[in-house]
């Protein structure tokens, strides 16, 4: 050992210099020989277990002058091709080294990645000499420089919190010498800076540096804008952004859209930073970081449901490499990892590097650089000559190191190998690109692959591509074995959760895996009864509660309470900053136990919060909010520890009609289960101990009493009497005759008005004639000392006591009010890759297409609904919010349905409603208004269930007929299976366009413009079939689609000449059907503009209509034929053989 000892310091002693090219550098020649990196042979990484293994085996202890040698030789490499270029005033690095102005975040962020790598296998070094230090105060340098950058722009942090748009963004390119926010001239990109992925790669390399003993953070200044970070990426789900390549959607034509490497980076931050202790070990709890829990489940739902596609214009996308794997690693969900990788390598990858996207323009001899953006239709040009990216090459190796692949390790050494440059000293050179050149583009595009590509002017000896130097750097460490993966990913974000070393002290939450919470997951439940006499009440039924004041010390606080104490989480008046933005807790939030300030507090979910609107006197619809919302926290609970809902029982529940129903929910919690999943009721104080318990101790500096927190209150009452529900008073069953009210628009005055509103007792009638009064005077308007809104909240409360559902939807309409939180349930159905439209059939109808806000909500819903039927517009408000419910629960029940139109789903509803059963069960013929809220969810869920129709009919006893069917379908506009590839096959045939009620899907720019696969093209064939104004002929069309797609398959030389009339082939074929069934009937078919081109209420239509999808295919594709083959109409065969068209 001594011997050892003395061979290392006289080997050291050797070594005078730091290795730099200003003290005593290695020559270029020596370098060239002995340097390996990911140009030598591949060395087997050790086994990537979740233990602290014994590095130094891996580091070639055994050879330790080699070791050293070859750490010196990648020192200078950094010294040269990094840290010369690194800003002396800001620690920024530009991302070409010819730029002199302006440093770039992203590649600042990786070239400090490098050099930290460095440092880490550094430290593996006895003595030396003071590199380890300097390579390790370099890249804190760095971060301390980016951080300085936003910390001058807080208020844009602030202004993004409440607007996500791209004007509040954080920039993401400064001045490298002065950290200054650049000027247009400067930047001409000044306008696509947001980039949420840029300042999550920020947030996880952060925790990654911290975690290694590196101070980054020095002040609680700093610490309070890092929580504000946090918050300004946490709605990642929801922001359209310009991505990794800040291009936005692949048109390039300023638009951003939703990027899964966006969110996928996001999610992946979330977890990093969730309890990180932003001053290291020596930190206090004031310094640690919070992370809301349903904030990192939306985005990590919303981003495995994208995967693999990258965005609605980007079908992949090389950026979800990095987003998949290092440095991110944002899922281990092995099929979707494994789905999306060999998706981007099936696409992209090519002979000189991996392409970003398809049709991607950027660095192609036919983009011109001096526009920034393109022309509509534009990136077809650059099909087949996308610039390939050698850097992912890079990616793909570090990939392999961290999963442990040899091969792939190999393949892509080799291919990274015959594009690697070296410069004048010999060292190594990535280029950025390699384009195909000008006079070879056309050969390229006829055969894909069978061109060389040049080099870009960017990666070149006298013009560095920083990013791919530094990836370069990490790859050779990991190649050498000079780093082993547990060094460079401290956080062990390479494993599964249950896989990673737990957080020491275990005062703060952690995220697992999927796979990290038990598969039998058990969710505890705490019953707390509002009252003495209610709790004496349950447990005459055997269902044991707790009040109040039998959990205290413990304290049950409203959802809206703990949002009040997370208003002080990141709160700074000196930076601006107001801490969490006031949103919701959701329901994962409301299943932890919180230590706030020496008092331990559970709070109950939202859905037991008193509401003005009315769905909160629905029982049943309660009972189904329970156990959705219990189902929900056992799916998607990711922490240590066992979730705790609260369930609050109040007296006004027991007066409720459908209170047994409860009854009946609780004696099932109590036996264990919950519709399969499991729970275990019982006393607050014995779950405690196995909860999931969240110490909130940045409250410790602020006094609670000055938040004038109001718990959850007893109700004391002198008669404790009730023994069971038959002592409880019962709501009153209220029936109102039916009425004309048509009379009430003809009365000339106002004064005639009031005289009825005194003479009426019914409701729904006061409320009619109070909303007549309403549209001739306003709200305020005075009648017997009370407004008219005064009086219509008057008759919605009663109406909601006596639940007489017509009376209390017409006041509420006439109110003008929205459900709450209705926002975040669109917001669900956006990002689950749907559309929505608001208005009634025959009407307009709005496109609700991005996240929007409440107020833009009520405006869009309100300004859209018939003033003779107000009611729409809380019935619509009813659909939008069990849609968003259930496509976060049961997105199976949403496939085929690219739009959801509201208006025509209440439609549905009705045909349904209709549609004679065996039992009769919902055939009493009660308008759609004057049924529970329970029952219209109920009715929806069954409209969606008819996606299989044989079985839906046996279930239901349903009397359906293939009209009605069709009527139905369409309503949902719901399409088969690989629909919308069909339509593109079809346009691909027909240079005229298709062409349906006067509406046309153009061939061009169409095709030029988009891509088969990409959801935009989708959104297209649904604007053609949204003019369609019947839902069965719309439903017709579809069939039609599918025909022709599968005749031209069949028969690959048809082509249409012209456009292809698909109004024109039904009327042939329902001219066929009417002569064989020998009916004679006018089958002209009525446009949309009225003109008499056909009319689709013929009974001869409607017998078509009604007759099998076998029948009415044979005639469509007969009539398709015809079309095809008759010259006249238009149509040519390529080939001229004579074989007729083959059908089937």
């Amino acid at each position: 050992m001594e011997k050892m000892l003395l061979k290392r310091q006289a080997y050291l002693a050797s070594h005078t210099g730091h290795g730099s090219t200003n003290g005593n550098p290695i020559s270029a020649a020596s370098e060239k020989i002995h340097f390996g990196g990911v140009l030598g042979p591949y060395q087997e990484p050790l086994s990537t277990g979740s233990s602290d293994l014994d590095v130094d085996t891996c580091l070639k202890i055994n050879n330790y002058e080699d070791t050293v040698r070859q750490l010196d030789m990648y020192y200078g490499l950094v010294k040269r091709q990094l840290l010369h270029y690194q800003s002396p005033t800001t620690g920024l690095f530009p991302a070409q080294t010819v730029d002199k102005e302006v440093g770039s975040v992203r590649d600042s962020i990786y070239c400090a990645s490098a050099i930290w790598s460095l440092y880490q296998a550094y430290r593996r070094i006895d003595d030396d000499r003071g590199k380890s230090y300097e390579l390790g105060q370099s890249a804190v340098k760095c971060f301390r420089g980016i951080l300085r950058c936003w910390l001058q722009v807080a208020d844009k942090v602030e202004a993004f919190k409440k607007n996500q748009v791209a004007q509040n963004a954080l920039y993401t390119r400064y001045h490298l010498q002065t950290g200054q926010v650049l000027t247009k001239d400067q930047d001409p990109c000044m306008d696509n800076h947001l980039q949420l992925d840029v300042v999550s790669l920020y947030l996880l390399f952060l925790v990654q540096i911290i975690q290694s003993g590196l101070q980054v953070i020095y002040t609680m200044d700093e610490v309070i804008f890092i929580q504000n970070l946090v918050y300004y990426v946490e709605r990642a789900y929801r922001t359209p952004d310009f991505g990794l390549w800040q291009r936005g959607s692949k048109y390039n034509d300023g638009t951003p859209e939703i990027h899964a490497s966006s969110i996928g980076m996001a999610k992946a931050a979330l977890e990093a930073i969730n309890g990180c202790n932003l001053f290291g070990e020596k930190g206090s709890s004031v310094s640690v970081i919070y992370v809301d829990i349903d904030a990192h489940n939306r985005n990590r739902s919303i981003f495995e449901t994208l995967l693999p596609r990258e965005s609605s214009s980007k079908n992949t996308d090389a950026s979800l490499l990095p987003t998949i794997s290092w440095p991110c690693f944002a899922t281990h969900d092995d099929v979707l990892y494994n789905r999306t990788k060999s998706k981007i390598i099936r696409r992209l990858k090519g002979s000189f590097g991996f392409k970003r996207f398809l049709r991607d323009g950027y660095g192609t001899a036919l983009e011109d650089i001096n526009r920034r953006y393109y022309n509509e239709g534009e990136t077809r040009d650059f099909e087949n000559i996308e610039s390939e990216w050698p850097i992912f090459y890079l990616y793909m190796m570090i990939d392999g190191f961290f999963k442990g692949l040899p091969e792939q390790v190999e393949e892509y050494k080799r291919l990274l190998k015959a594009r690697v440059r070296h410069d004048h000293r010999g060292d190594p050179v990535i280029p950025k690109y390699f384009y195909v050149p000008q006079e070879s583009v056309d050969y390229e595009k006829m055969e894909p692959g069978s061109q060389m590509r040049h080099p870009s002017d960017e990666g070149g000896s006298h013009n560095l591509f920083l990013w791919g130097q530094s990836l370069y750097i990490t790859a050779s460490l990991l190649a050498e074995g000079l780093v082993h993966v547990n060094e460079l990913d401290l956080i062990r974000r390479y494993l599964p959760s249950y896989n990673r070393p737990r957080k020491m002290g275990g005062r703060y939450s952690a995220f697992q895996s999927k796979h990290g919470t038990a598969s039998d997951l058990v969710v505890q439940i705490v019953l707390i009864a509002e009252s003495m006499r209610l709790q004496a009440m349950m447990g005459t039924y055997g269902i044991q509660t707790q009040t109040p004041h039998e959990v205290e010390p413990v304290q049950i606080w409203p959802p809206k309470e703990l949002v009040k104490v997370y208003e002080h989480l990141g709160l700074s008046k000196r930076l601006g900053l107001q801490g969490r933005p006031t949103r919701p807790i959701g329901a994962l939030g409301t299943s932890k136990i919180y230590r706030i300030s020496g008092q331990t507090v559970l709070c109950y979910p939202l859905i037991f919060e008193v509401s003005d609107f009315y769905l909160s006197h629905d029982m049943s619809l309660l009972i189904d909010d329970i156990k959705t919302e219990l189902h929900f926290v056992g799916r998607y609970w990711r922490l240590s520890g066992r979730p705790t809902v609260c369930i609050l029982i109040r007296e006004e529940h027991m007066r409720d009609p459908q209170f047994k129903e409860m009854l009946e929910l609780l004696a099932m919690l109590k036996k264990g289960h919950c519709d399969g999943l499991k729970v275990r009721t019982g006393r607050l104080q014995n779950l405690i101990s196995s909860s999931c318990i969240e110490h909130l101790d940045f409250m410790n500096q602020v006094d609670l009493k000055e938040l004038n927190i109001q718990p959850f209150g007893q109700v004391h009452h002198d008669y404790i009497g009730y023994q069971s529900l038959t002592d409880v008073p019962k709501a009153l069953q209220y029936s109102e005759a039916e009425f004309d009210f048509t009379q009430f628009n003809k009365l000339n005055s106002t004064a005639e008005l009031i005289d009825s509103l005194r003479c009426v007792e019914g409701l729904h009638t006061q409320a009619y004639i109070l909303g007549v009064i309403q549209r001739r005077e306003h709200p305020e308007f005075v009648i017997d000392n009370l407004t008219v809104r005064e009086r219509l909240i008057h008759v919605k409360r009663l109406a909601g006591s006596l639940r007489h559902w017509s009376a209390v939807r017409l006041s509420s309409a006439l109110l003008f009010q929205l459900v709450d939180s209705i926002s975040p349930f669109i917001t669900t159905v956006l990002v689950n890759g749907k559309q929505l439209t608001v208005g009634v059939v025959g009407g307009v109808e709005v496109v609700l297409d991005k996240p929007m806000t409440p107020s833009e909500i009520h405006e869009a819903i309100y300004r859209h609904c018939p003033v003779d039927d107000p009611v729409q517009a809380v019935l619509q408000q009813e659909v939008l919010l069990y849609c968003g419910r259930l496509i976060a629960t049961h997105p199976n029940y949403f496939s085929g349905i690219l739009k959801i139109r509201v208006g025509w789903i209440l439609h549905a509803i009705r045909l349904y409603l209709a549609v004679p059963t065996d039992t009769d069960e919902d055939c009493n013929h009660e308008p759609l208004e004057s049924r529970s809220p329970s029952e219209i969810r109920r009715l929806l869920l069954r409209v969606l269930h008819l996606k299989n129709w044989t079985a839906d009919d046996n279930q239901f006893g349903l009397q359906l007929t293939p009209y009605k069917r069709r009527q139905i379908e369409g309503c949902l506009a719901r399409v088969p299976e690989g629909f919308y590839q069909k339509v593109w096959n079809v346009l691909k045939k027909t240079p005229g366009g298709i062409v349906v009620q006067g509406h046309m899907l153009a061939q061009e720019p169409t095709l030029s413009h988009m891509t088969m696969s990409e959801l935009n093209f989708s959104l297209l064939v649904e604007d053609m079939l949204f003019k369609i104004v019947r839902p069965e002929y719309r439903q017709l069309v579809v069939e039609l689609l599918c025909i022709v797609n599968t005749i031209l398959l069949r028969n690959p030389e048809l082509r249409f000449k012209m456009k292809l009339d698909l109004d024109f082939v039904i009327s042939e074929a329902l001219a066929m059907f009417l002569k064989d069934f020998g009916t004679e009937i006018d089958t002209k078919i009525s446009s949309n503009d009225g003109t008499h081109k056909k009319s689709s209420i013929d009974p001869g239509l409607t017998q078509f209509y009604n007759a099998t999808a076998a029948t009415t295919n044979g005639y469509l594709a007969r009539a398709v034929v015809n079309t095809v083959l008759r010259g006249d109409l238009g149509t040519e065969c390529i080939d001229d053989s004579e074989e007729s068209c083959r059908v089937s």
